[in-house]
């Protein structure tokens, strides 16, 4: 079996972020970037497959060449084969276009991707990938079990959860449910040393196509001061309450 792990390149949630050039772009210095946690759920699961079925397992990424030492980071944790598109994944349906297009000469039996990034929060990459790949697609997905060219899969729905079986090939939107944060692995020092022998490709950009193109930046507003009340004085509160927070 064949596995590619869709891997995006994101500031970690405890970075300071900030904004140049009249808060039209990103600003990248000092932020700590790692695995987006949804692929890295999808990547162990990965592991779990190469371990248990004797599965192969290649990563992919979009971006520039600073993404390259998290795709190093994938390749310690197991992966075979790292791939780097060129390009500045500038929207969603850019990104999926470059995957898919690789696909198209790159057959593999399971496409596993986070079903959003945590710094776009877009959740549309998995299934453009398999609209333009043609390709089944299972979304919010947080369990697979995978059975000759068969997989039965759960994923989360409003209120509960759903099973369903489906054939290969596949691509999943993953999730915490795959694995759970302590099933999470860290790179060993034999990891790391073989990761600088195993390949990492780097292609050229299939396409320029894009949708969307981000115009400015909005950072959420200061938290006001919160003001408190002394439990002796309720007529306060209901006052403020509904002439200030017109809350009642």
């Amino acid at each position: 079996m064949r596995i590619l792990v869709c891997i995006s390149h994101v500031p970690d949630t405890t970075s300071k972020i900030n904004f140049t050039d009249d808060n039209k772009v990103f600003d990248n210095q000092g932020v700590q970037f790692v695995i987006n946690p949804n692929d890295e759920f999808g990547l162990t699961r990965a592991m779990w497959f190469k371990e248990k079925q004797n599965a192969t397992v290649d990563v992919i990424n979009v971006g520039s060449s600073n993404t390259e030492p998290t795709l190093r980071k994938t390749l310690a944790i197991g992966a075979d084969k790292a791939i780097r598109i060129d390009a500045e994944p500038i929207d969603g349906f850019f990104v999926a276009k470059q995957i898919s297009e690789y696909l198209s000469s790159n057959q593999y039996d399971l496409i596993i991707a986070g079903r959003e990034s945590i710094d776009y929060n877009g959740g549309m990459v998995p299934g453009l990938i398999a609209g333009l790949s043609k390709i089944n697609f299972v979304t919010n997905c947080t369990s697979i079990e995978i059975d000759n060219k068969s997989a039965i899969l759960e994923r989360e729905i409003d209120g509960g959860k759903e099973i369903l079986n489906c054939d290969l090939p596949l691509i999943i939107g993953g999730q915490k449910g795959l694995v759970e944060e302590s099933d999470l692995r860290i790179p060993n020092m034999r990891g790391i040393m073989q990761a600088r022998q195993k390949p990492l490709e780097v292609l050229s950009p299939f396409s320029s196509d894009f949708k969307t193109n981000s115009v400015k930046f909005h950072k959420p507003a200061p938290r006001k001061e919160v003001k408190l009340i002394s439990p002796d004085n309720l007529e306060e509160l209901i006052d403020l309450l509904h002439n200030e927070a017109k809350v009642l």
